[in-house]
């Protein structure tokens, strides 16, 4: 799962990024809310979390404007605000989830687990002889485990979570790197990885249109 804090406590912030990823969530953390926009701008992710109480902007605008650019990310509110009124302005803006602090990081952990498993359906999905568990991050071929690397296996989960279309290779990038500058052939070469490990045709490729892994 691939996660956006946006925390201004860097402290907070810095604790919970060591946290989560030694619990298989990889995380990145902004502590400014104006670099928001610019980085949802490259880049795409499973989770949004996002505080209140944040120098330049309130959480609320945040949350406004970043629902004006995704429609679909899930978004968590982490903040001290507490009264009945700050939910409900933020359940009307479009957040999936209210937090309060002070929590527990296993509460934030089983709750990203939940709002990921509502966005994406079940967490095992077999296509044909490939078995792609989502919790565990695993791959197996015909019952068989798959050794993938980070950025292939970020690569090949998004291609299944959106199979039965292509995805165009600007939207595999955001995804996987994010703001880094690299290229379709970057894509390419991890492509041709995977091929090598999965059965022949399972990832459809088209000049002009991307990757398909079929429904």
């Amino acid at each position: 799962m691939k996660v956006l804090l946006v925390e201004d406590d860097k402290l907070l912030g810095e604790s919970l990024k060591a946290y989560l990823q030694e619990n298989g969530i990889y995380l990145e953390h902004l502590h400014d809310p104006r670099e928001v926009s610019p980085v949802l701008a490259v880049s795409t992710y499973d989770v949004i979390v996002l505080d209140l109480m944040m120098p330049h902007i309130s959480g609320e605008e945040l949350l406004k404007k970043i629902r004006q650019m995704d429609k679909k990310t899930p978004i968590l509110i982490l903040t001290a605000k507490s009264k009945m009124d700050d939910k409900k302005r933020c359940f009307e803006t479009g957040a999936d989830d209210y937090m309060t602090k002070p929590f527990e990081p296993e509460e934030l952990l089983l709750r990203l687990k939940a709002l990921y498993r509502r966005k994406i359906g079940d967490m095992v999905v077999k296509v044909g002889d490939v078995e792609v568990d989502f919790e565990k991050e695993k791959v197996y071929v015909r019952g068989k485990p798959v050794d993938l690397t980070r950025k292939d296996w970020m690569l090949l989960k998004y291609l299944v979570e959106n199979r039965g279309r292509f995805v165009p290779s600007e939207e595999i990038l955001n995804y996987v790197w994010g703001d880094k500058p690299v290229g379709d052939e970057v894509v390419r070469a991890h492509v041709k990885n995977l091929r090598k490990l999965l059965p022949e045709g399972f990832i459809v490729s088209m000049k002009g249109r991307g990757y398909k892994i079929e429904a």
